[in-house]
């Protein structure tokens, strides 16, 4: 596949602790260690250029909050975003839902500001556990229907959609999910490199 992602361009990566991957906060350069990291390493040479604003624990609400500062003021052309576990996971440890309405909402909130003030092309990689213990089992019932939104909304705006839920359903098949996730959620470096991969198949590579 041909890159479609032209020389000079800046490309963001937007997130959860997922795309964090322990960046240092101090340095705006810092990609952390995980399939950020890995993707930016593919174009070195080219011109292409990486920022990371991932922060562990956000949920969209948390991205929408900071969308001026920490999207629209860098002026990307592209925008890579992975959100929703989160937005699931909190729910179960702290009786703080999401719902869809708002998931939804303020998602569409965000994409739709990217697209009317800066013209960035999307990037949308779907949210997604593992089935590594019967608590994680029971997130299904939340976080399905927002990769259900997150698939309409990449649809509605035109976005390239990375299908990782779908992906690592696959991967299970035959690797064990702990392989792929010790805790159902947060990626081994085999779950980064099958992220980062997915994204580059998405995008073409160099």
């Amino acid at each position: 596949m041909a890159r479609i992602i032209e020389d000079g361009s800046l490309v963001l990566f937007q997130g959860d602790s997922i795309t964090d991957a322990g960046r240092n906060y101090a340095d705006p350069a810092s990609m952390g260690y995980g399939y950020a990291k890995i993707v930016a390493g593919e174009f070195k040479g080219s011109g292409v250029r990486f920022l990371n604003r991932g922060i562990s624990g956000n949920r969209v609400i948390d991205l929408k909050m900071r969308w001026d500062r920490d999207c629209l003021a860098l002026r990307p052309d592209w925008v890579s975003i992975m959100v929703g576990v989160n937005d699931t996971w909190r729910r179960y440890d702290c009786d703080d839902p999401t719902s869809c309405g708002s998931f939804a909402d303020s998602y569409r909130d965000i994409l739709t500001r990217t697209r009317d003030e800066l013209g960035a092309r999307l990037i949308i990689l779907e949210p997604f556990v593992l089935p590594v213990s019967s608590h994680i089992d029971a997130f299904r019932e939340d976080l399905d229907p927002k990769i259900e939104i997150t698939r309409s909304l990449a649809d509605e705006f035109g976005a390239i959609l990375v299908p990782l839920d779908s992906l690592f359903a696959a991967g299970v098949s035959h690797r064990s999910p702990g392989y792929w996730s010790e805790d159902g959620v947060h990626p081994t470096p085999a779950g980064h490199q099958l992220i980062a991969r997915a994204w580059l198949d998405a995008v073409g590579r160099r």
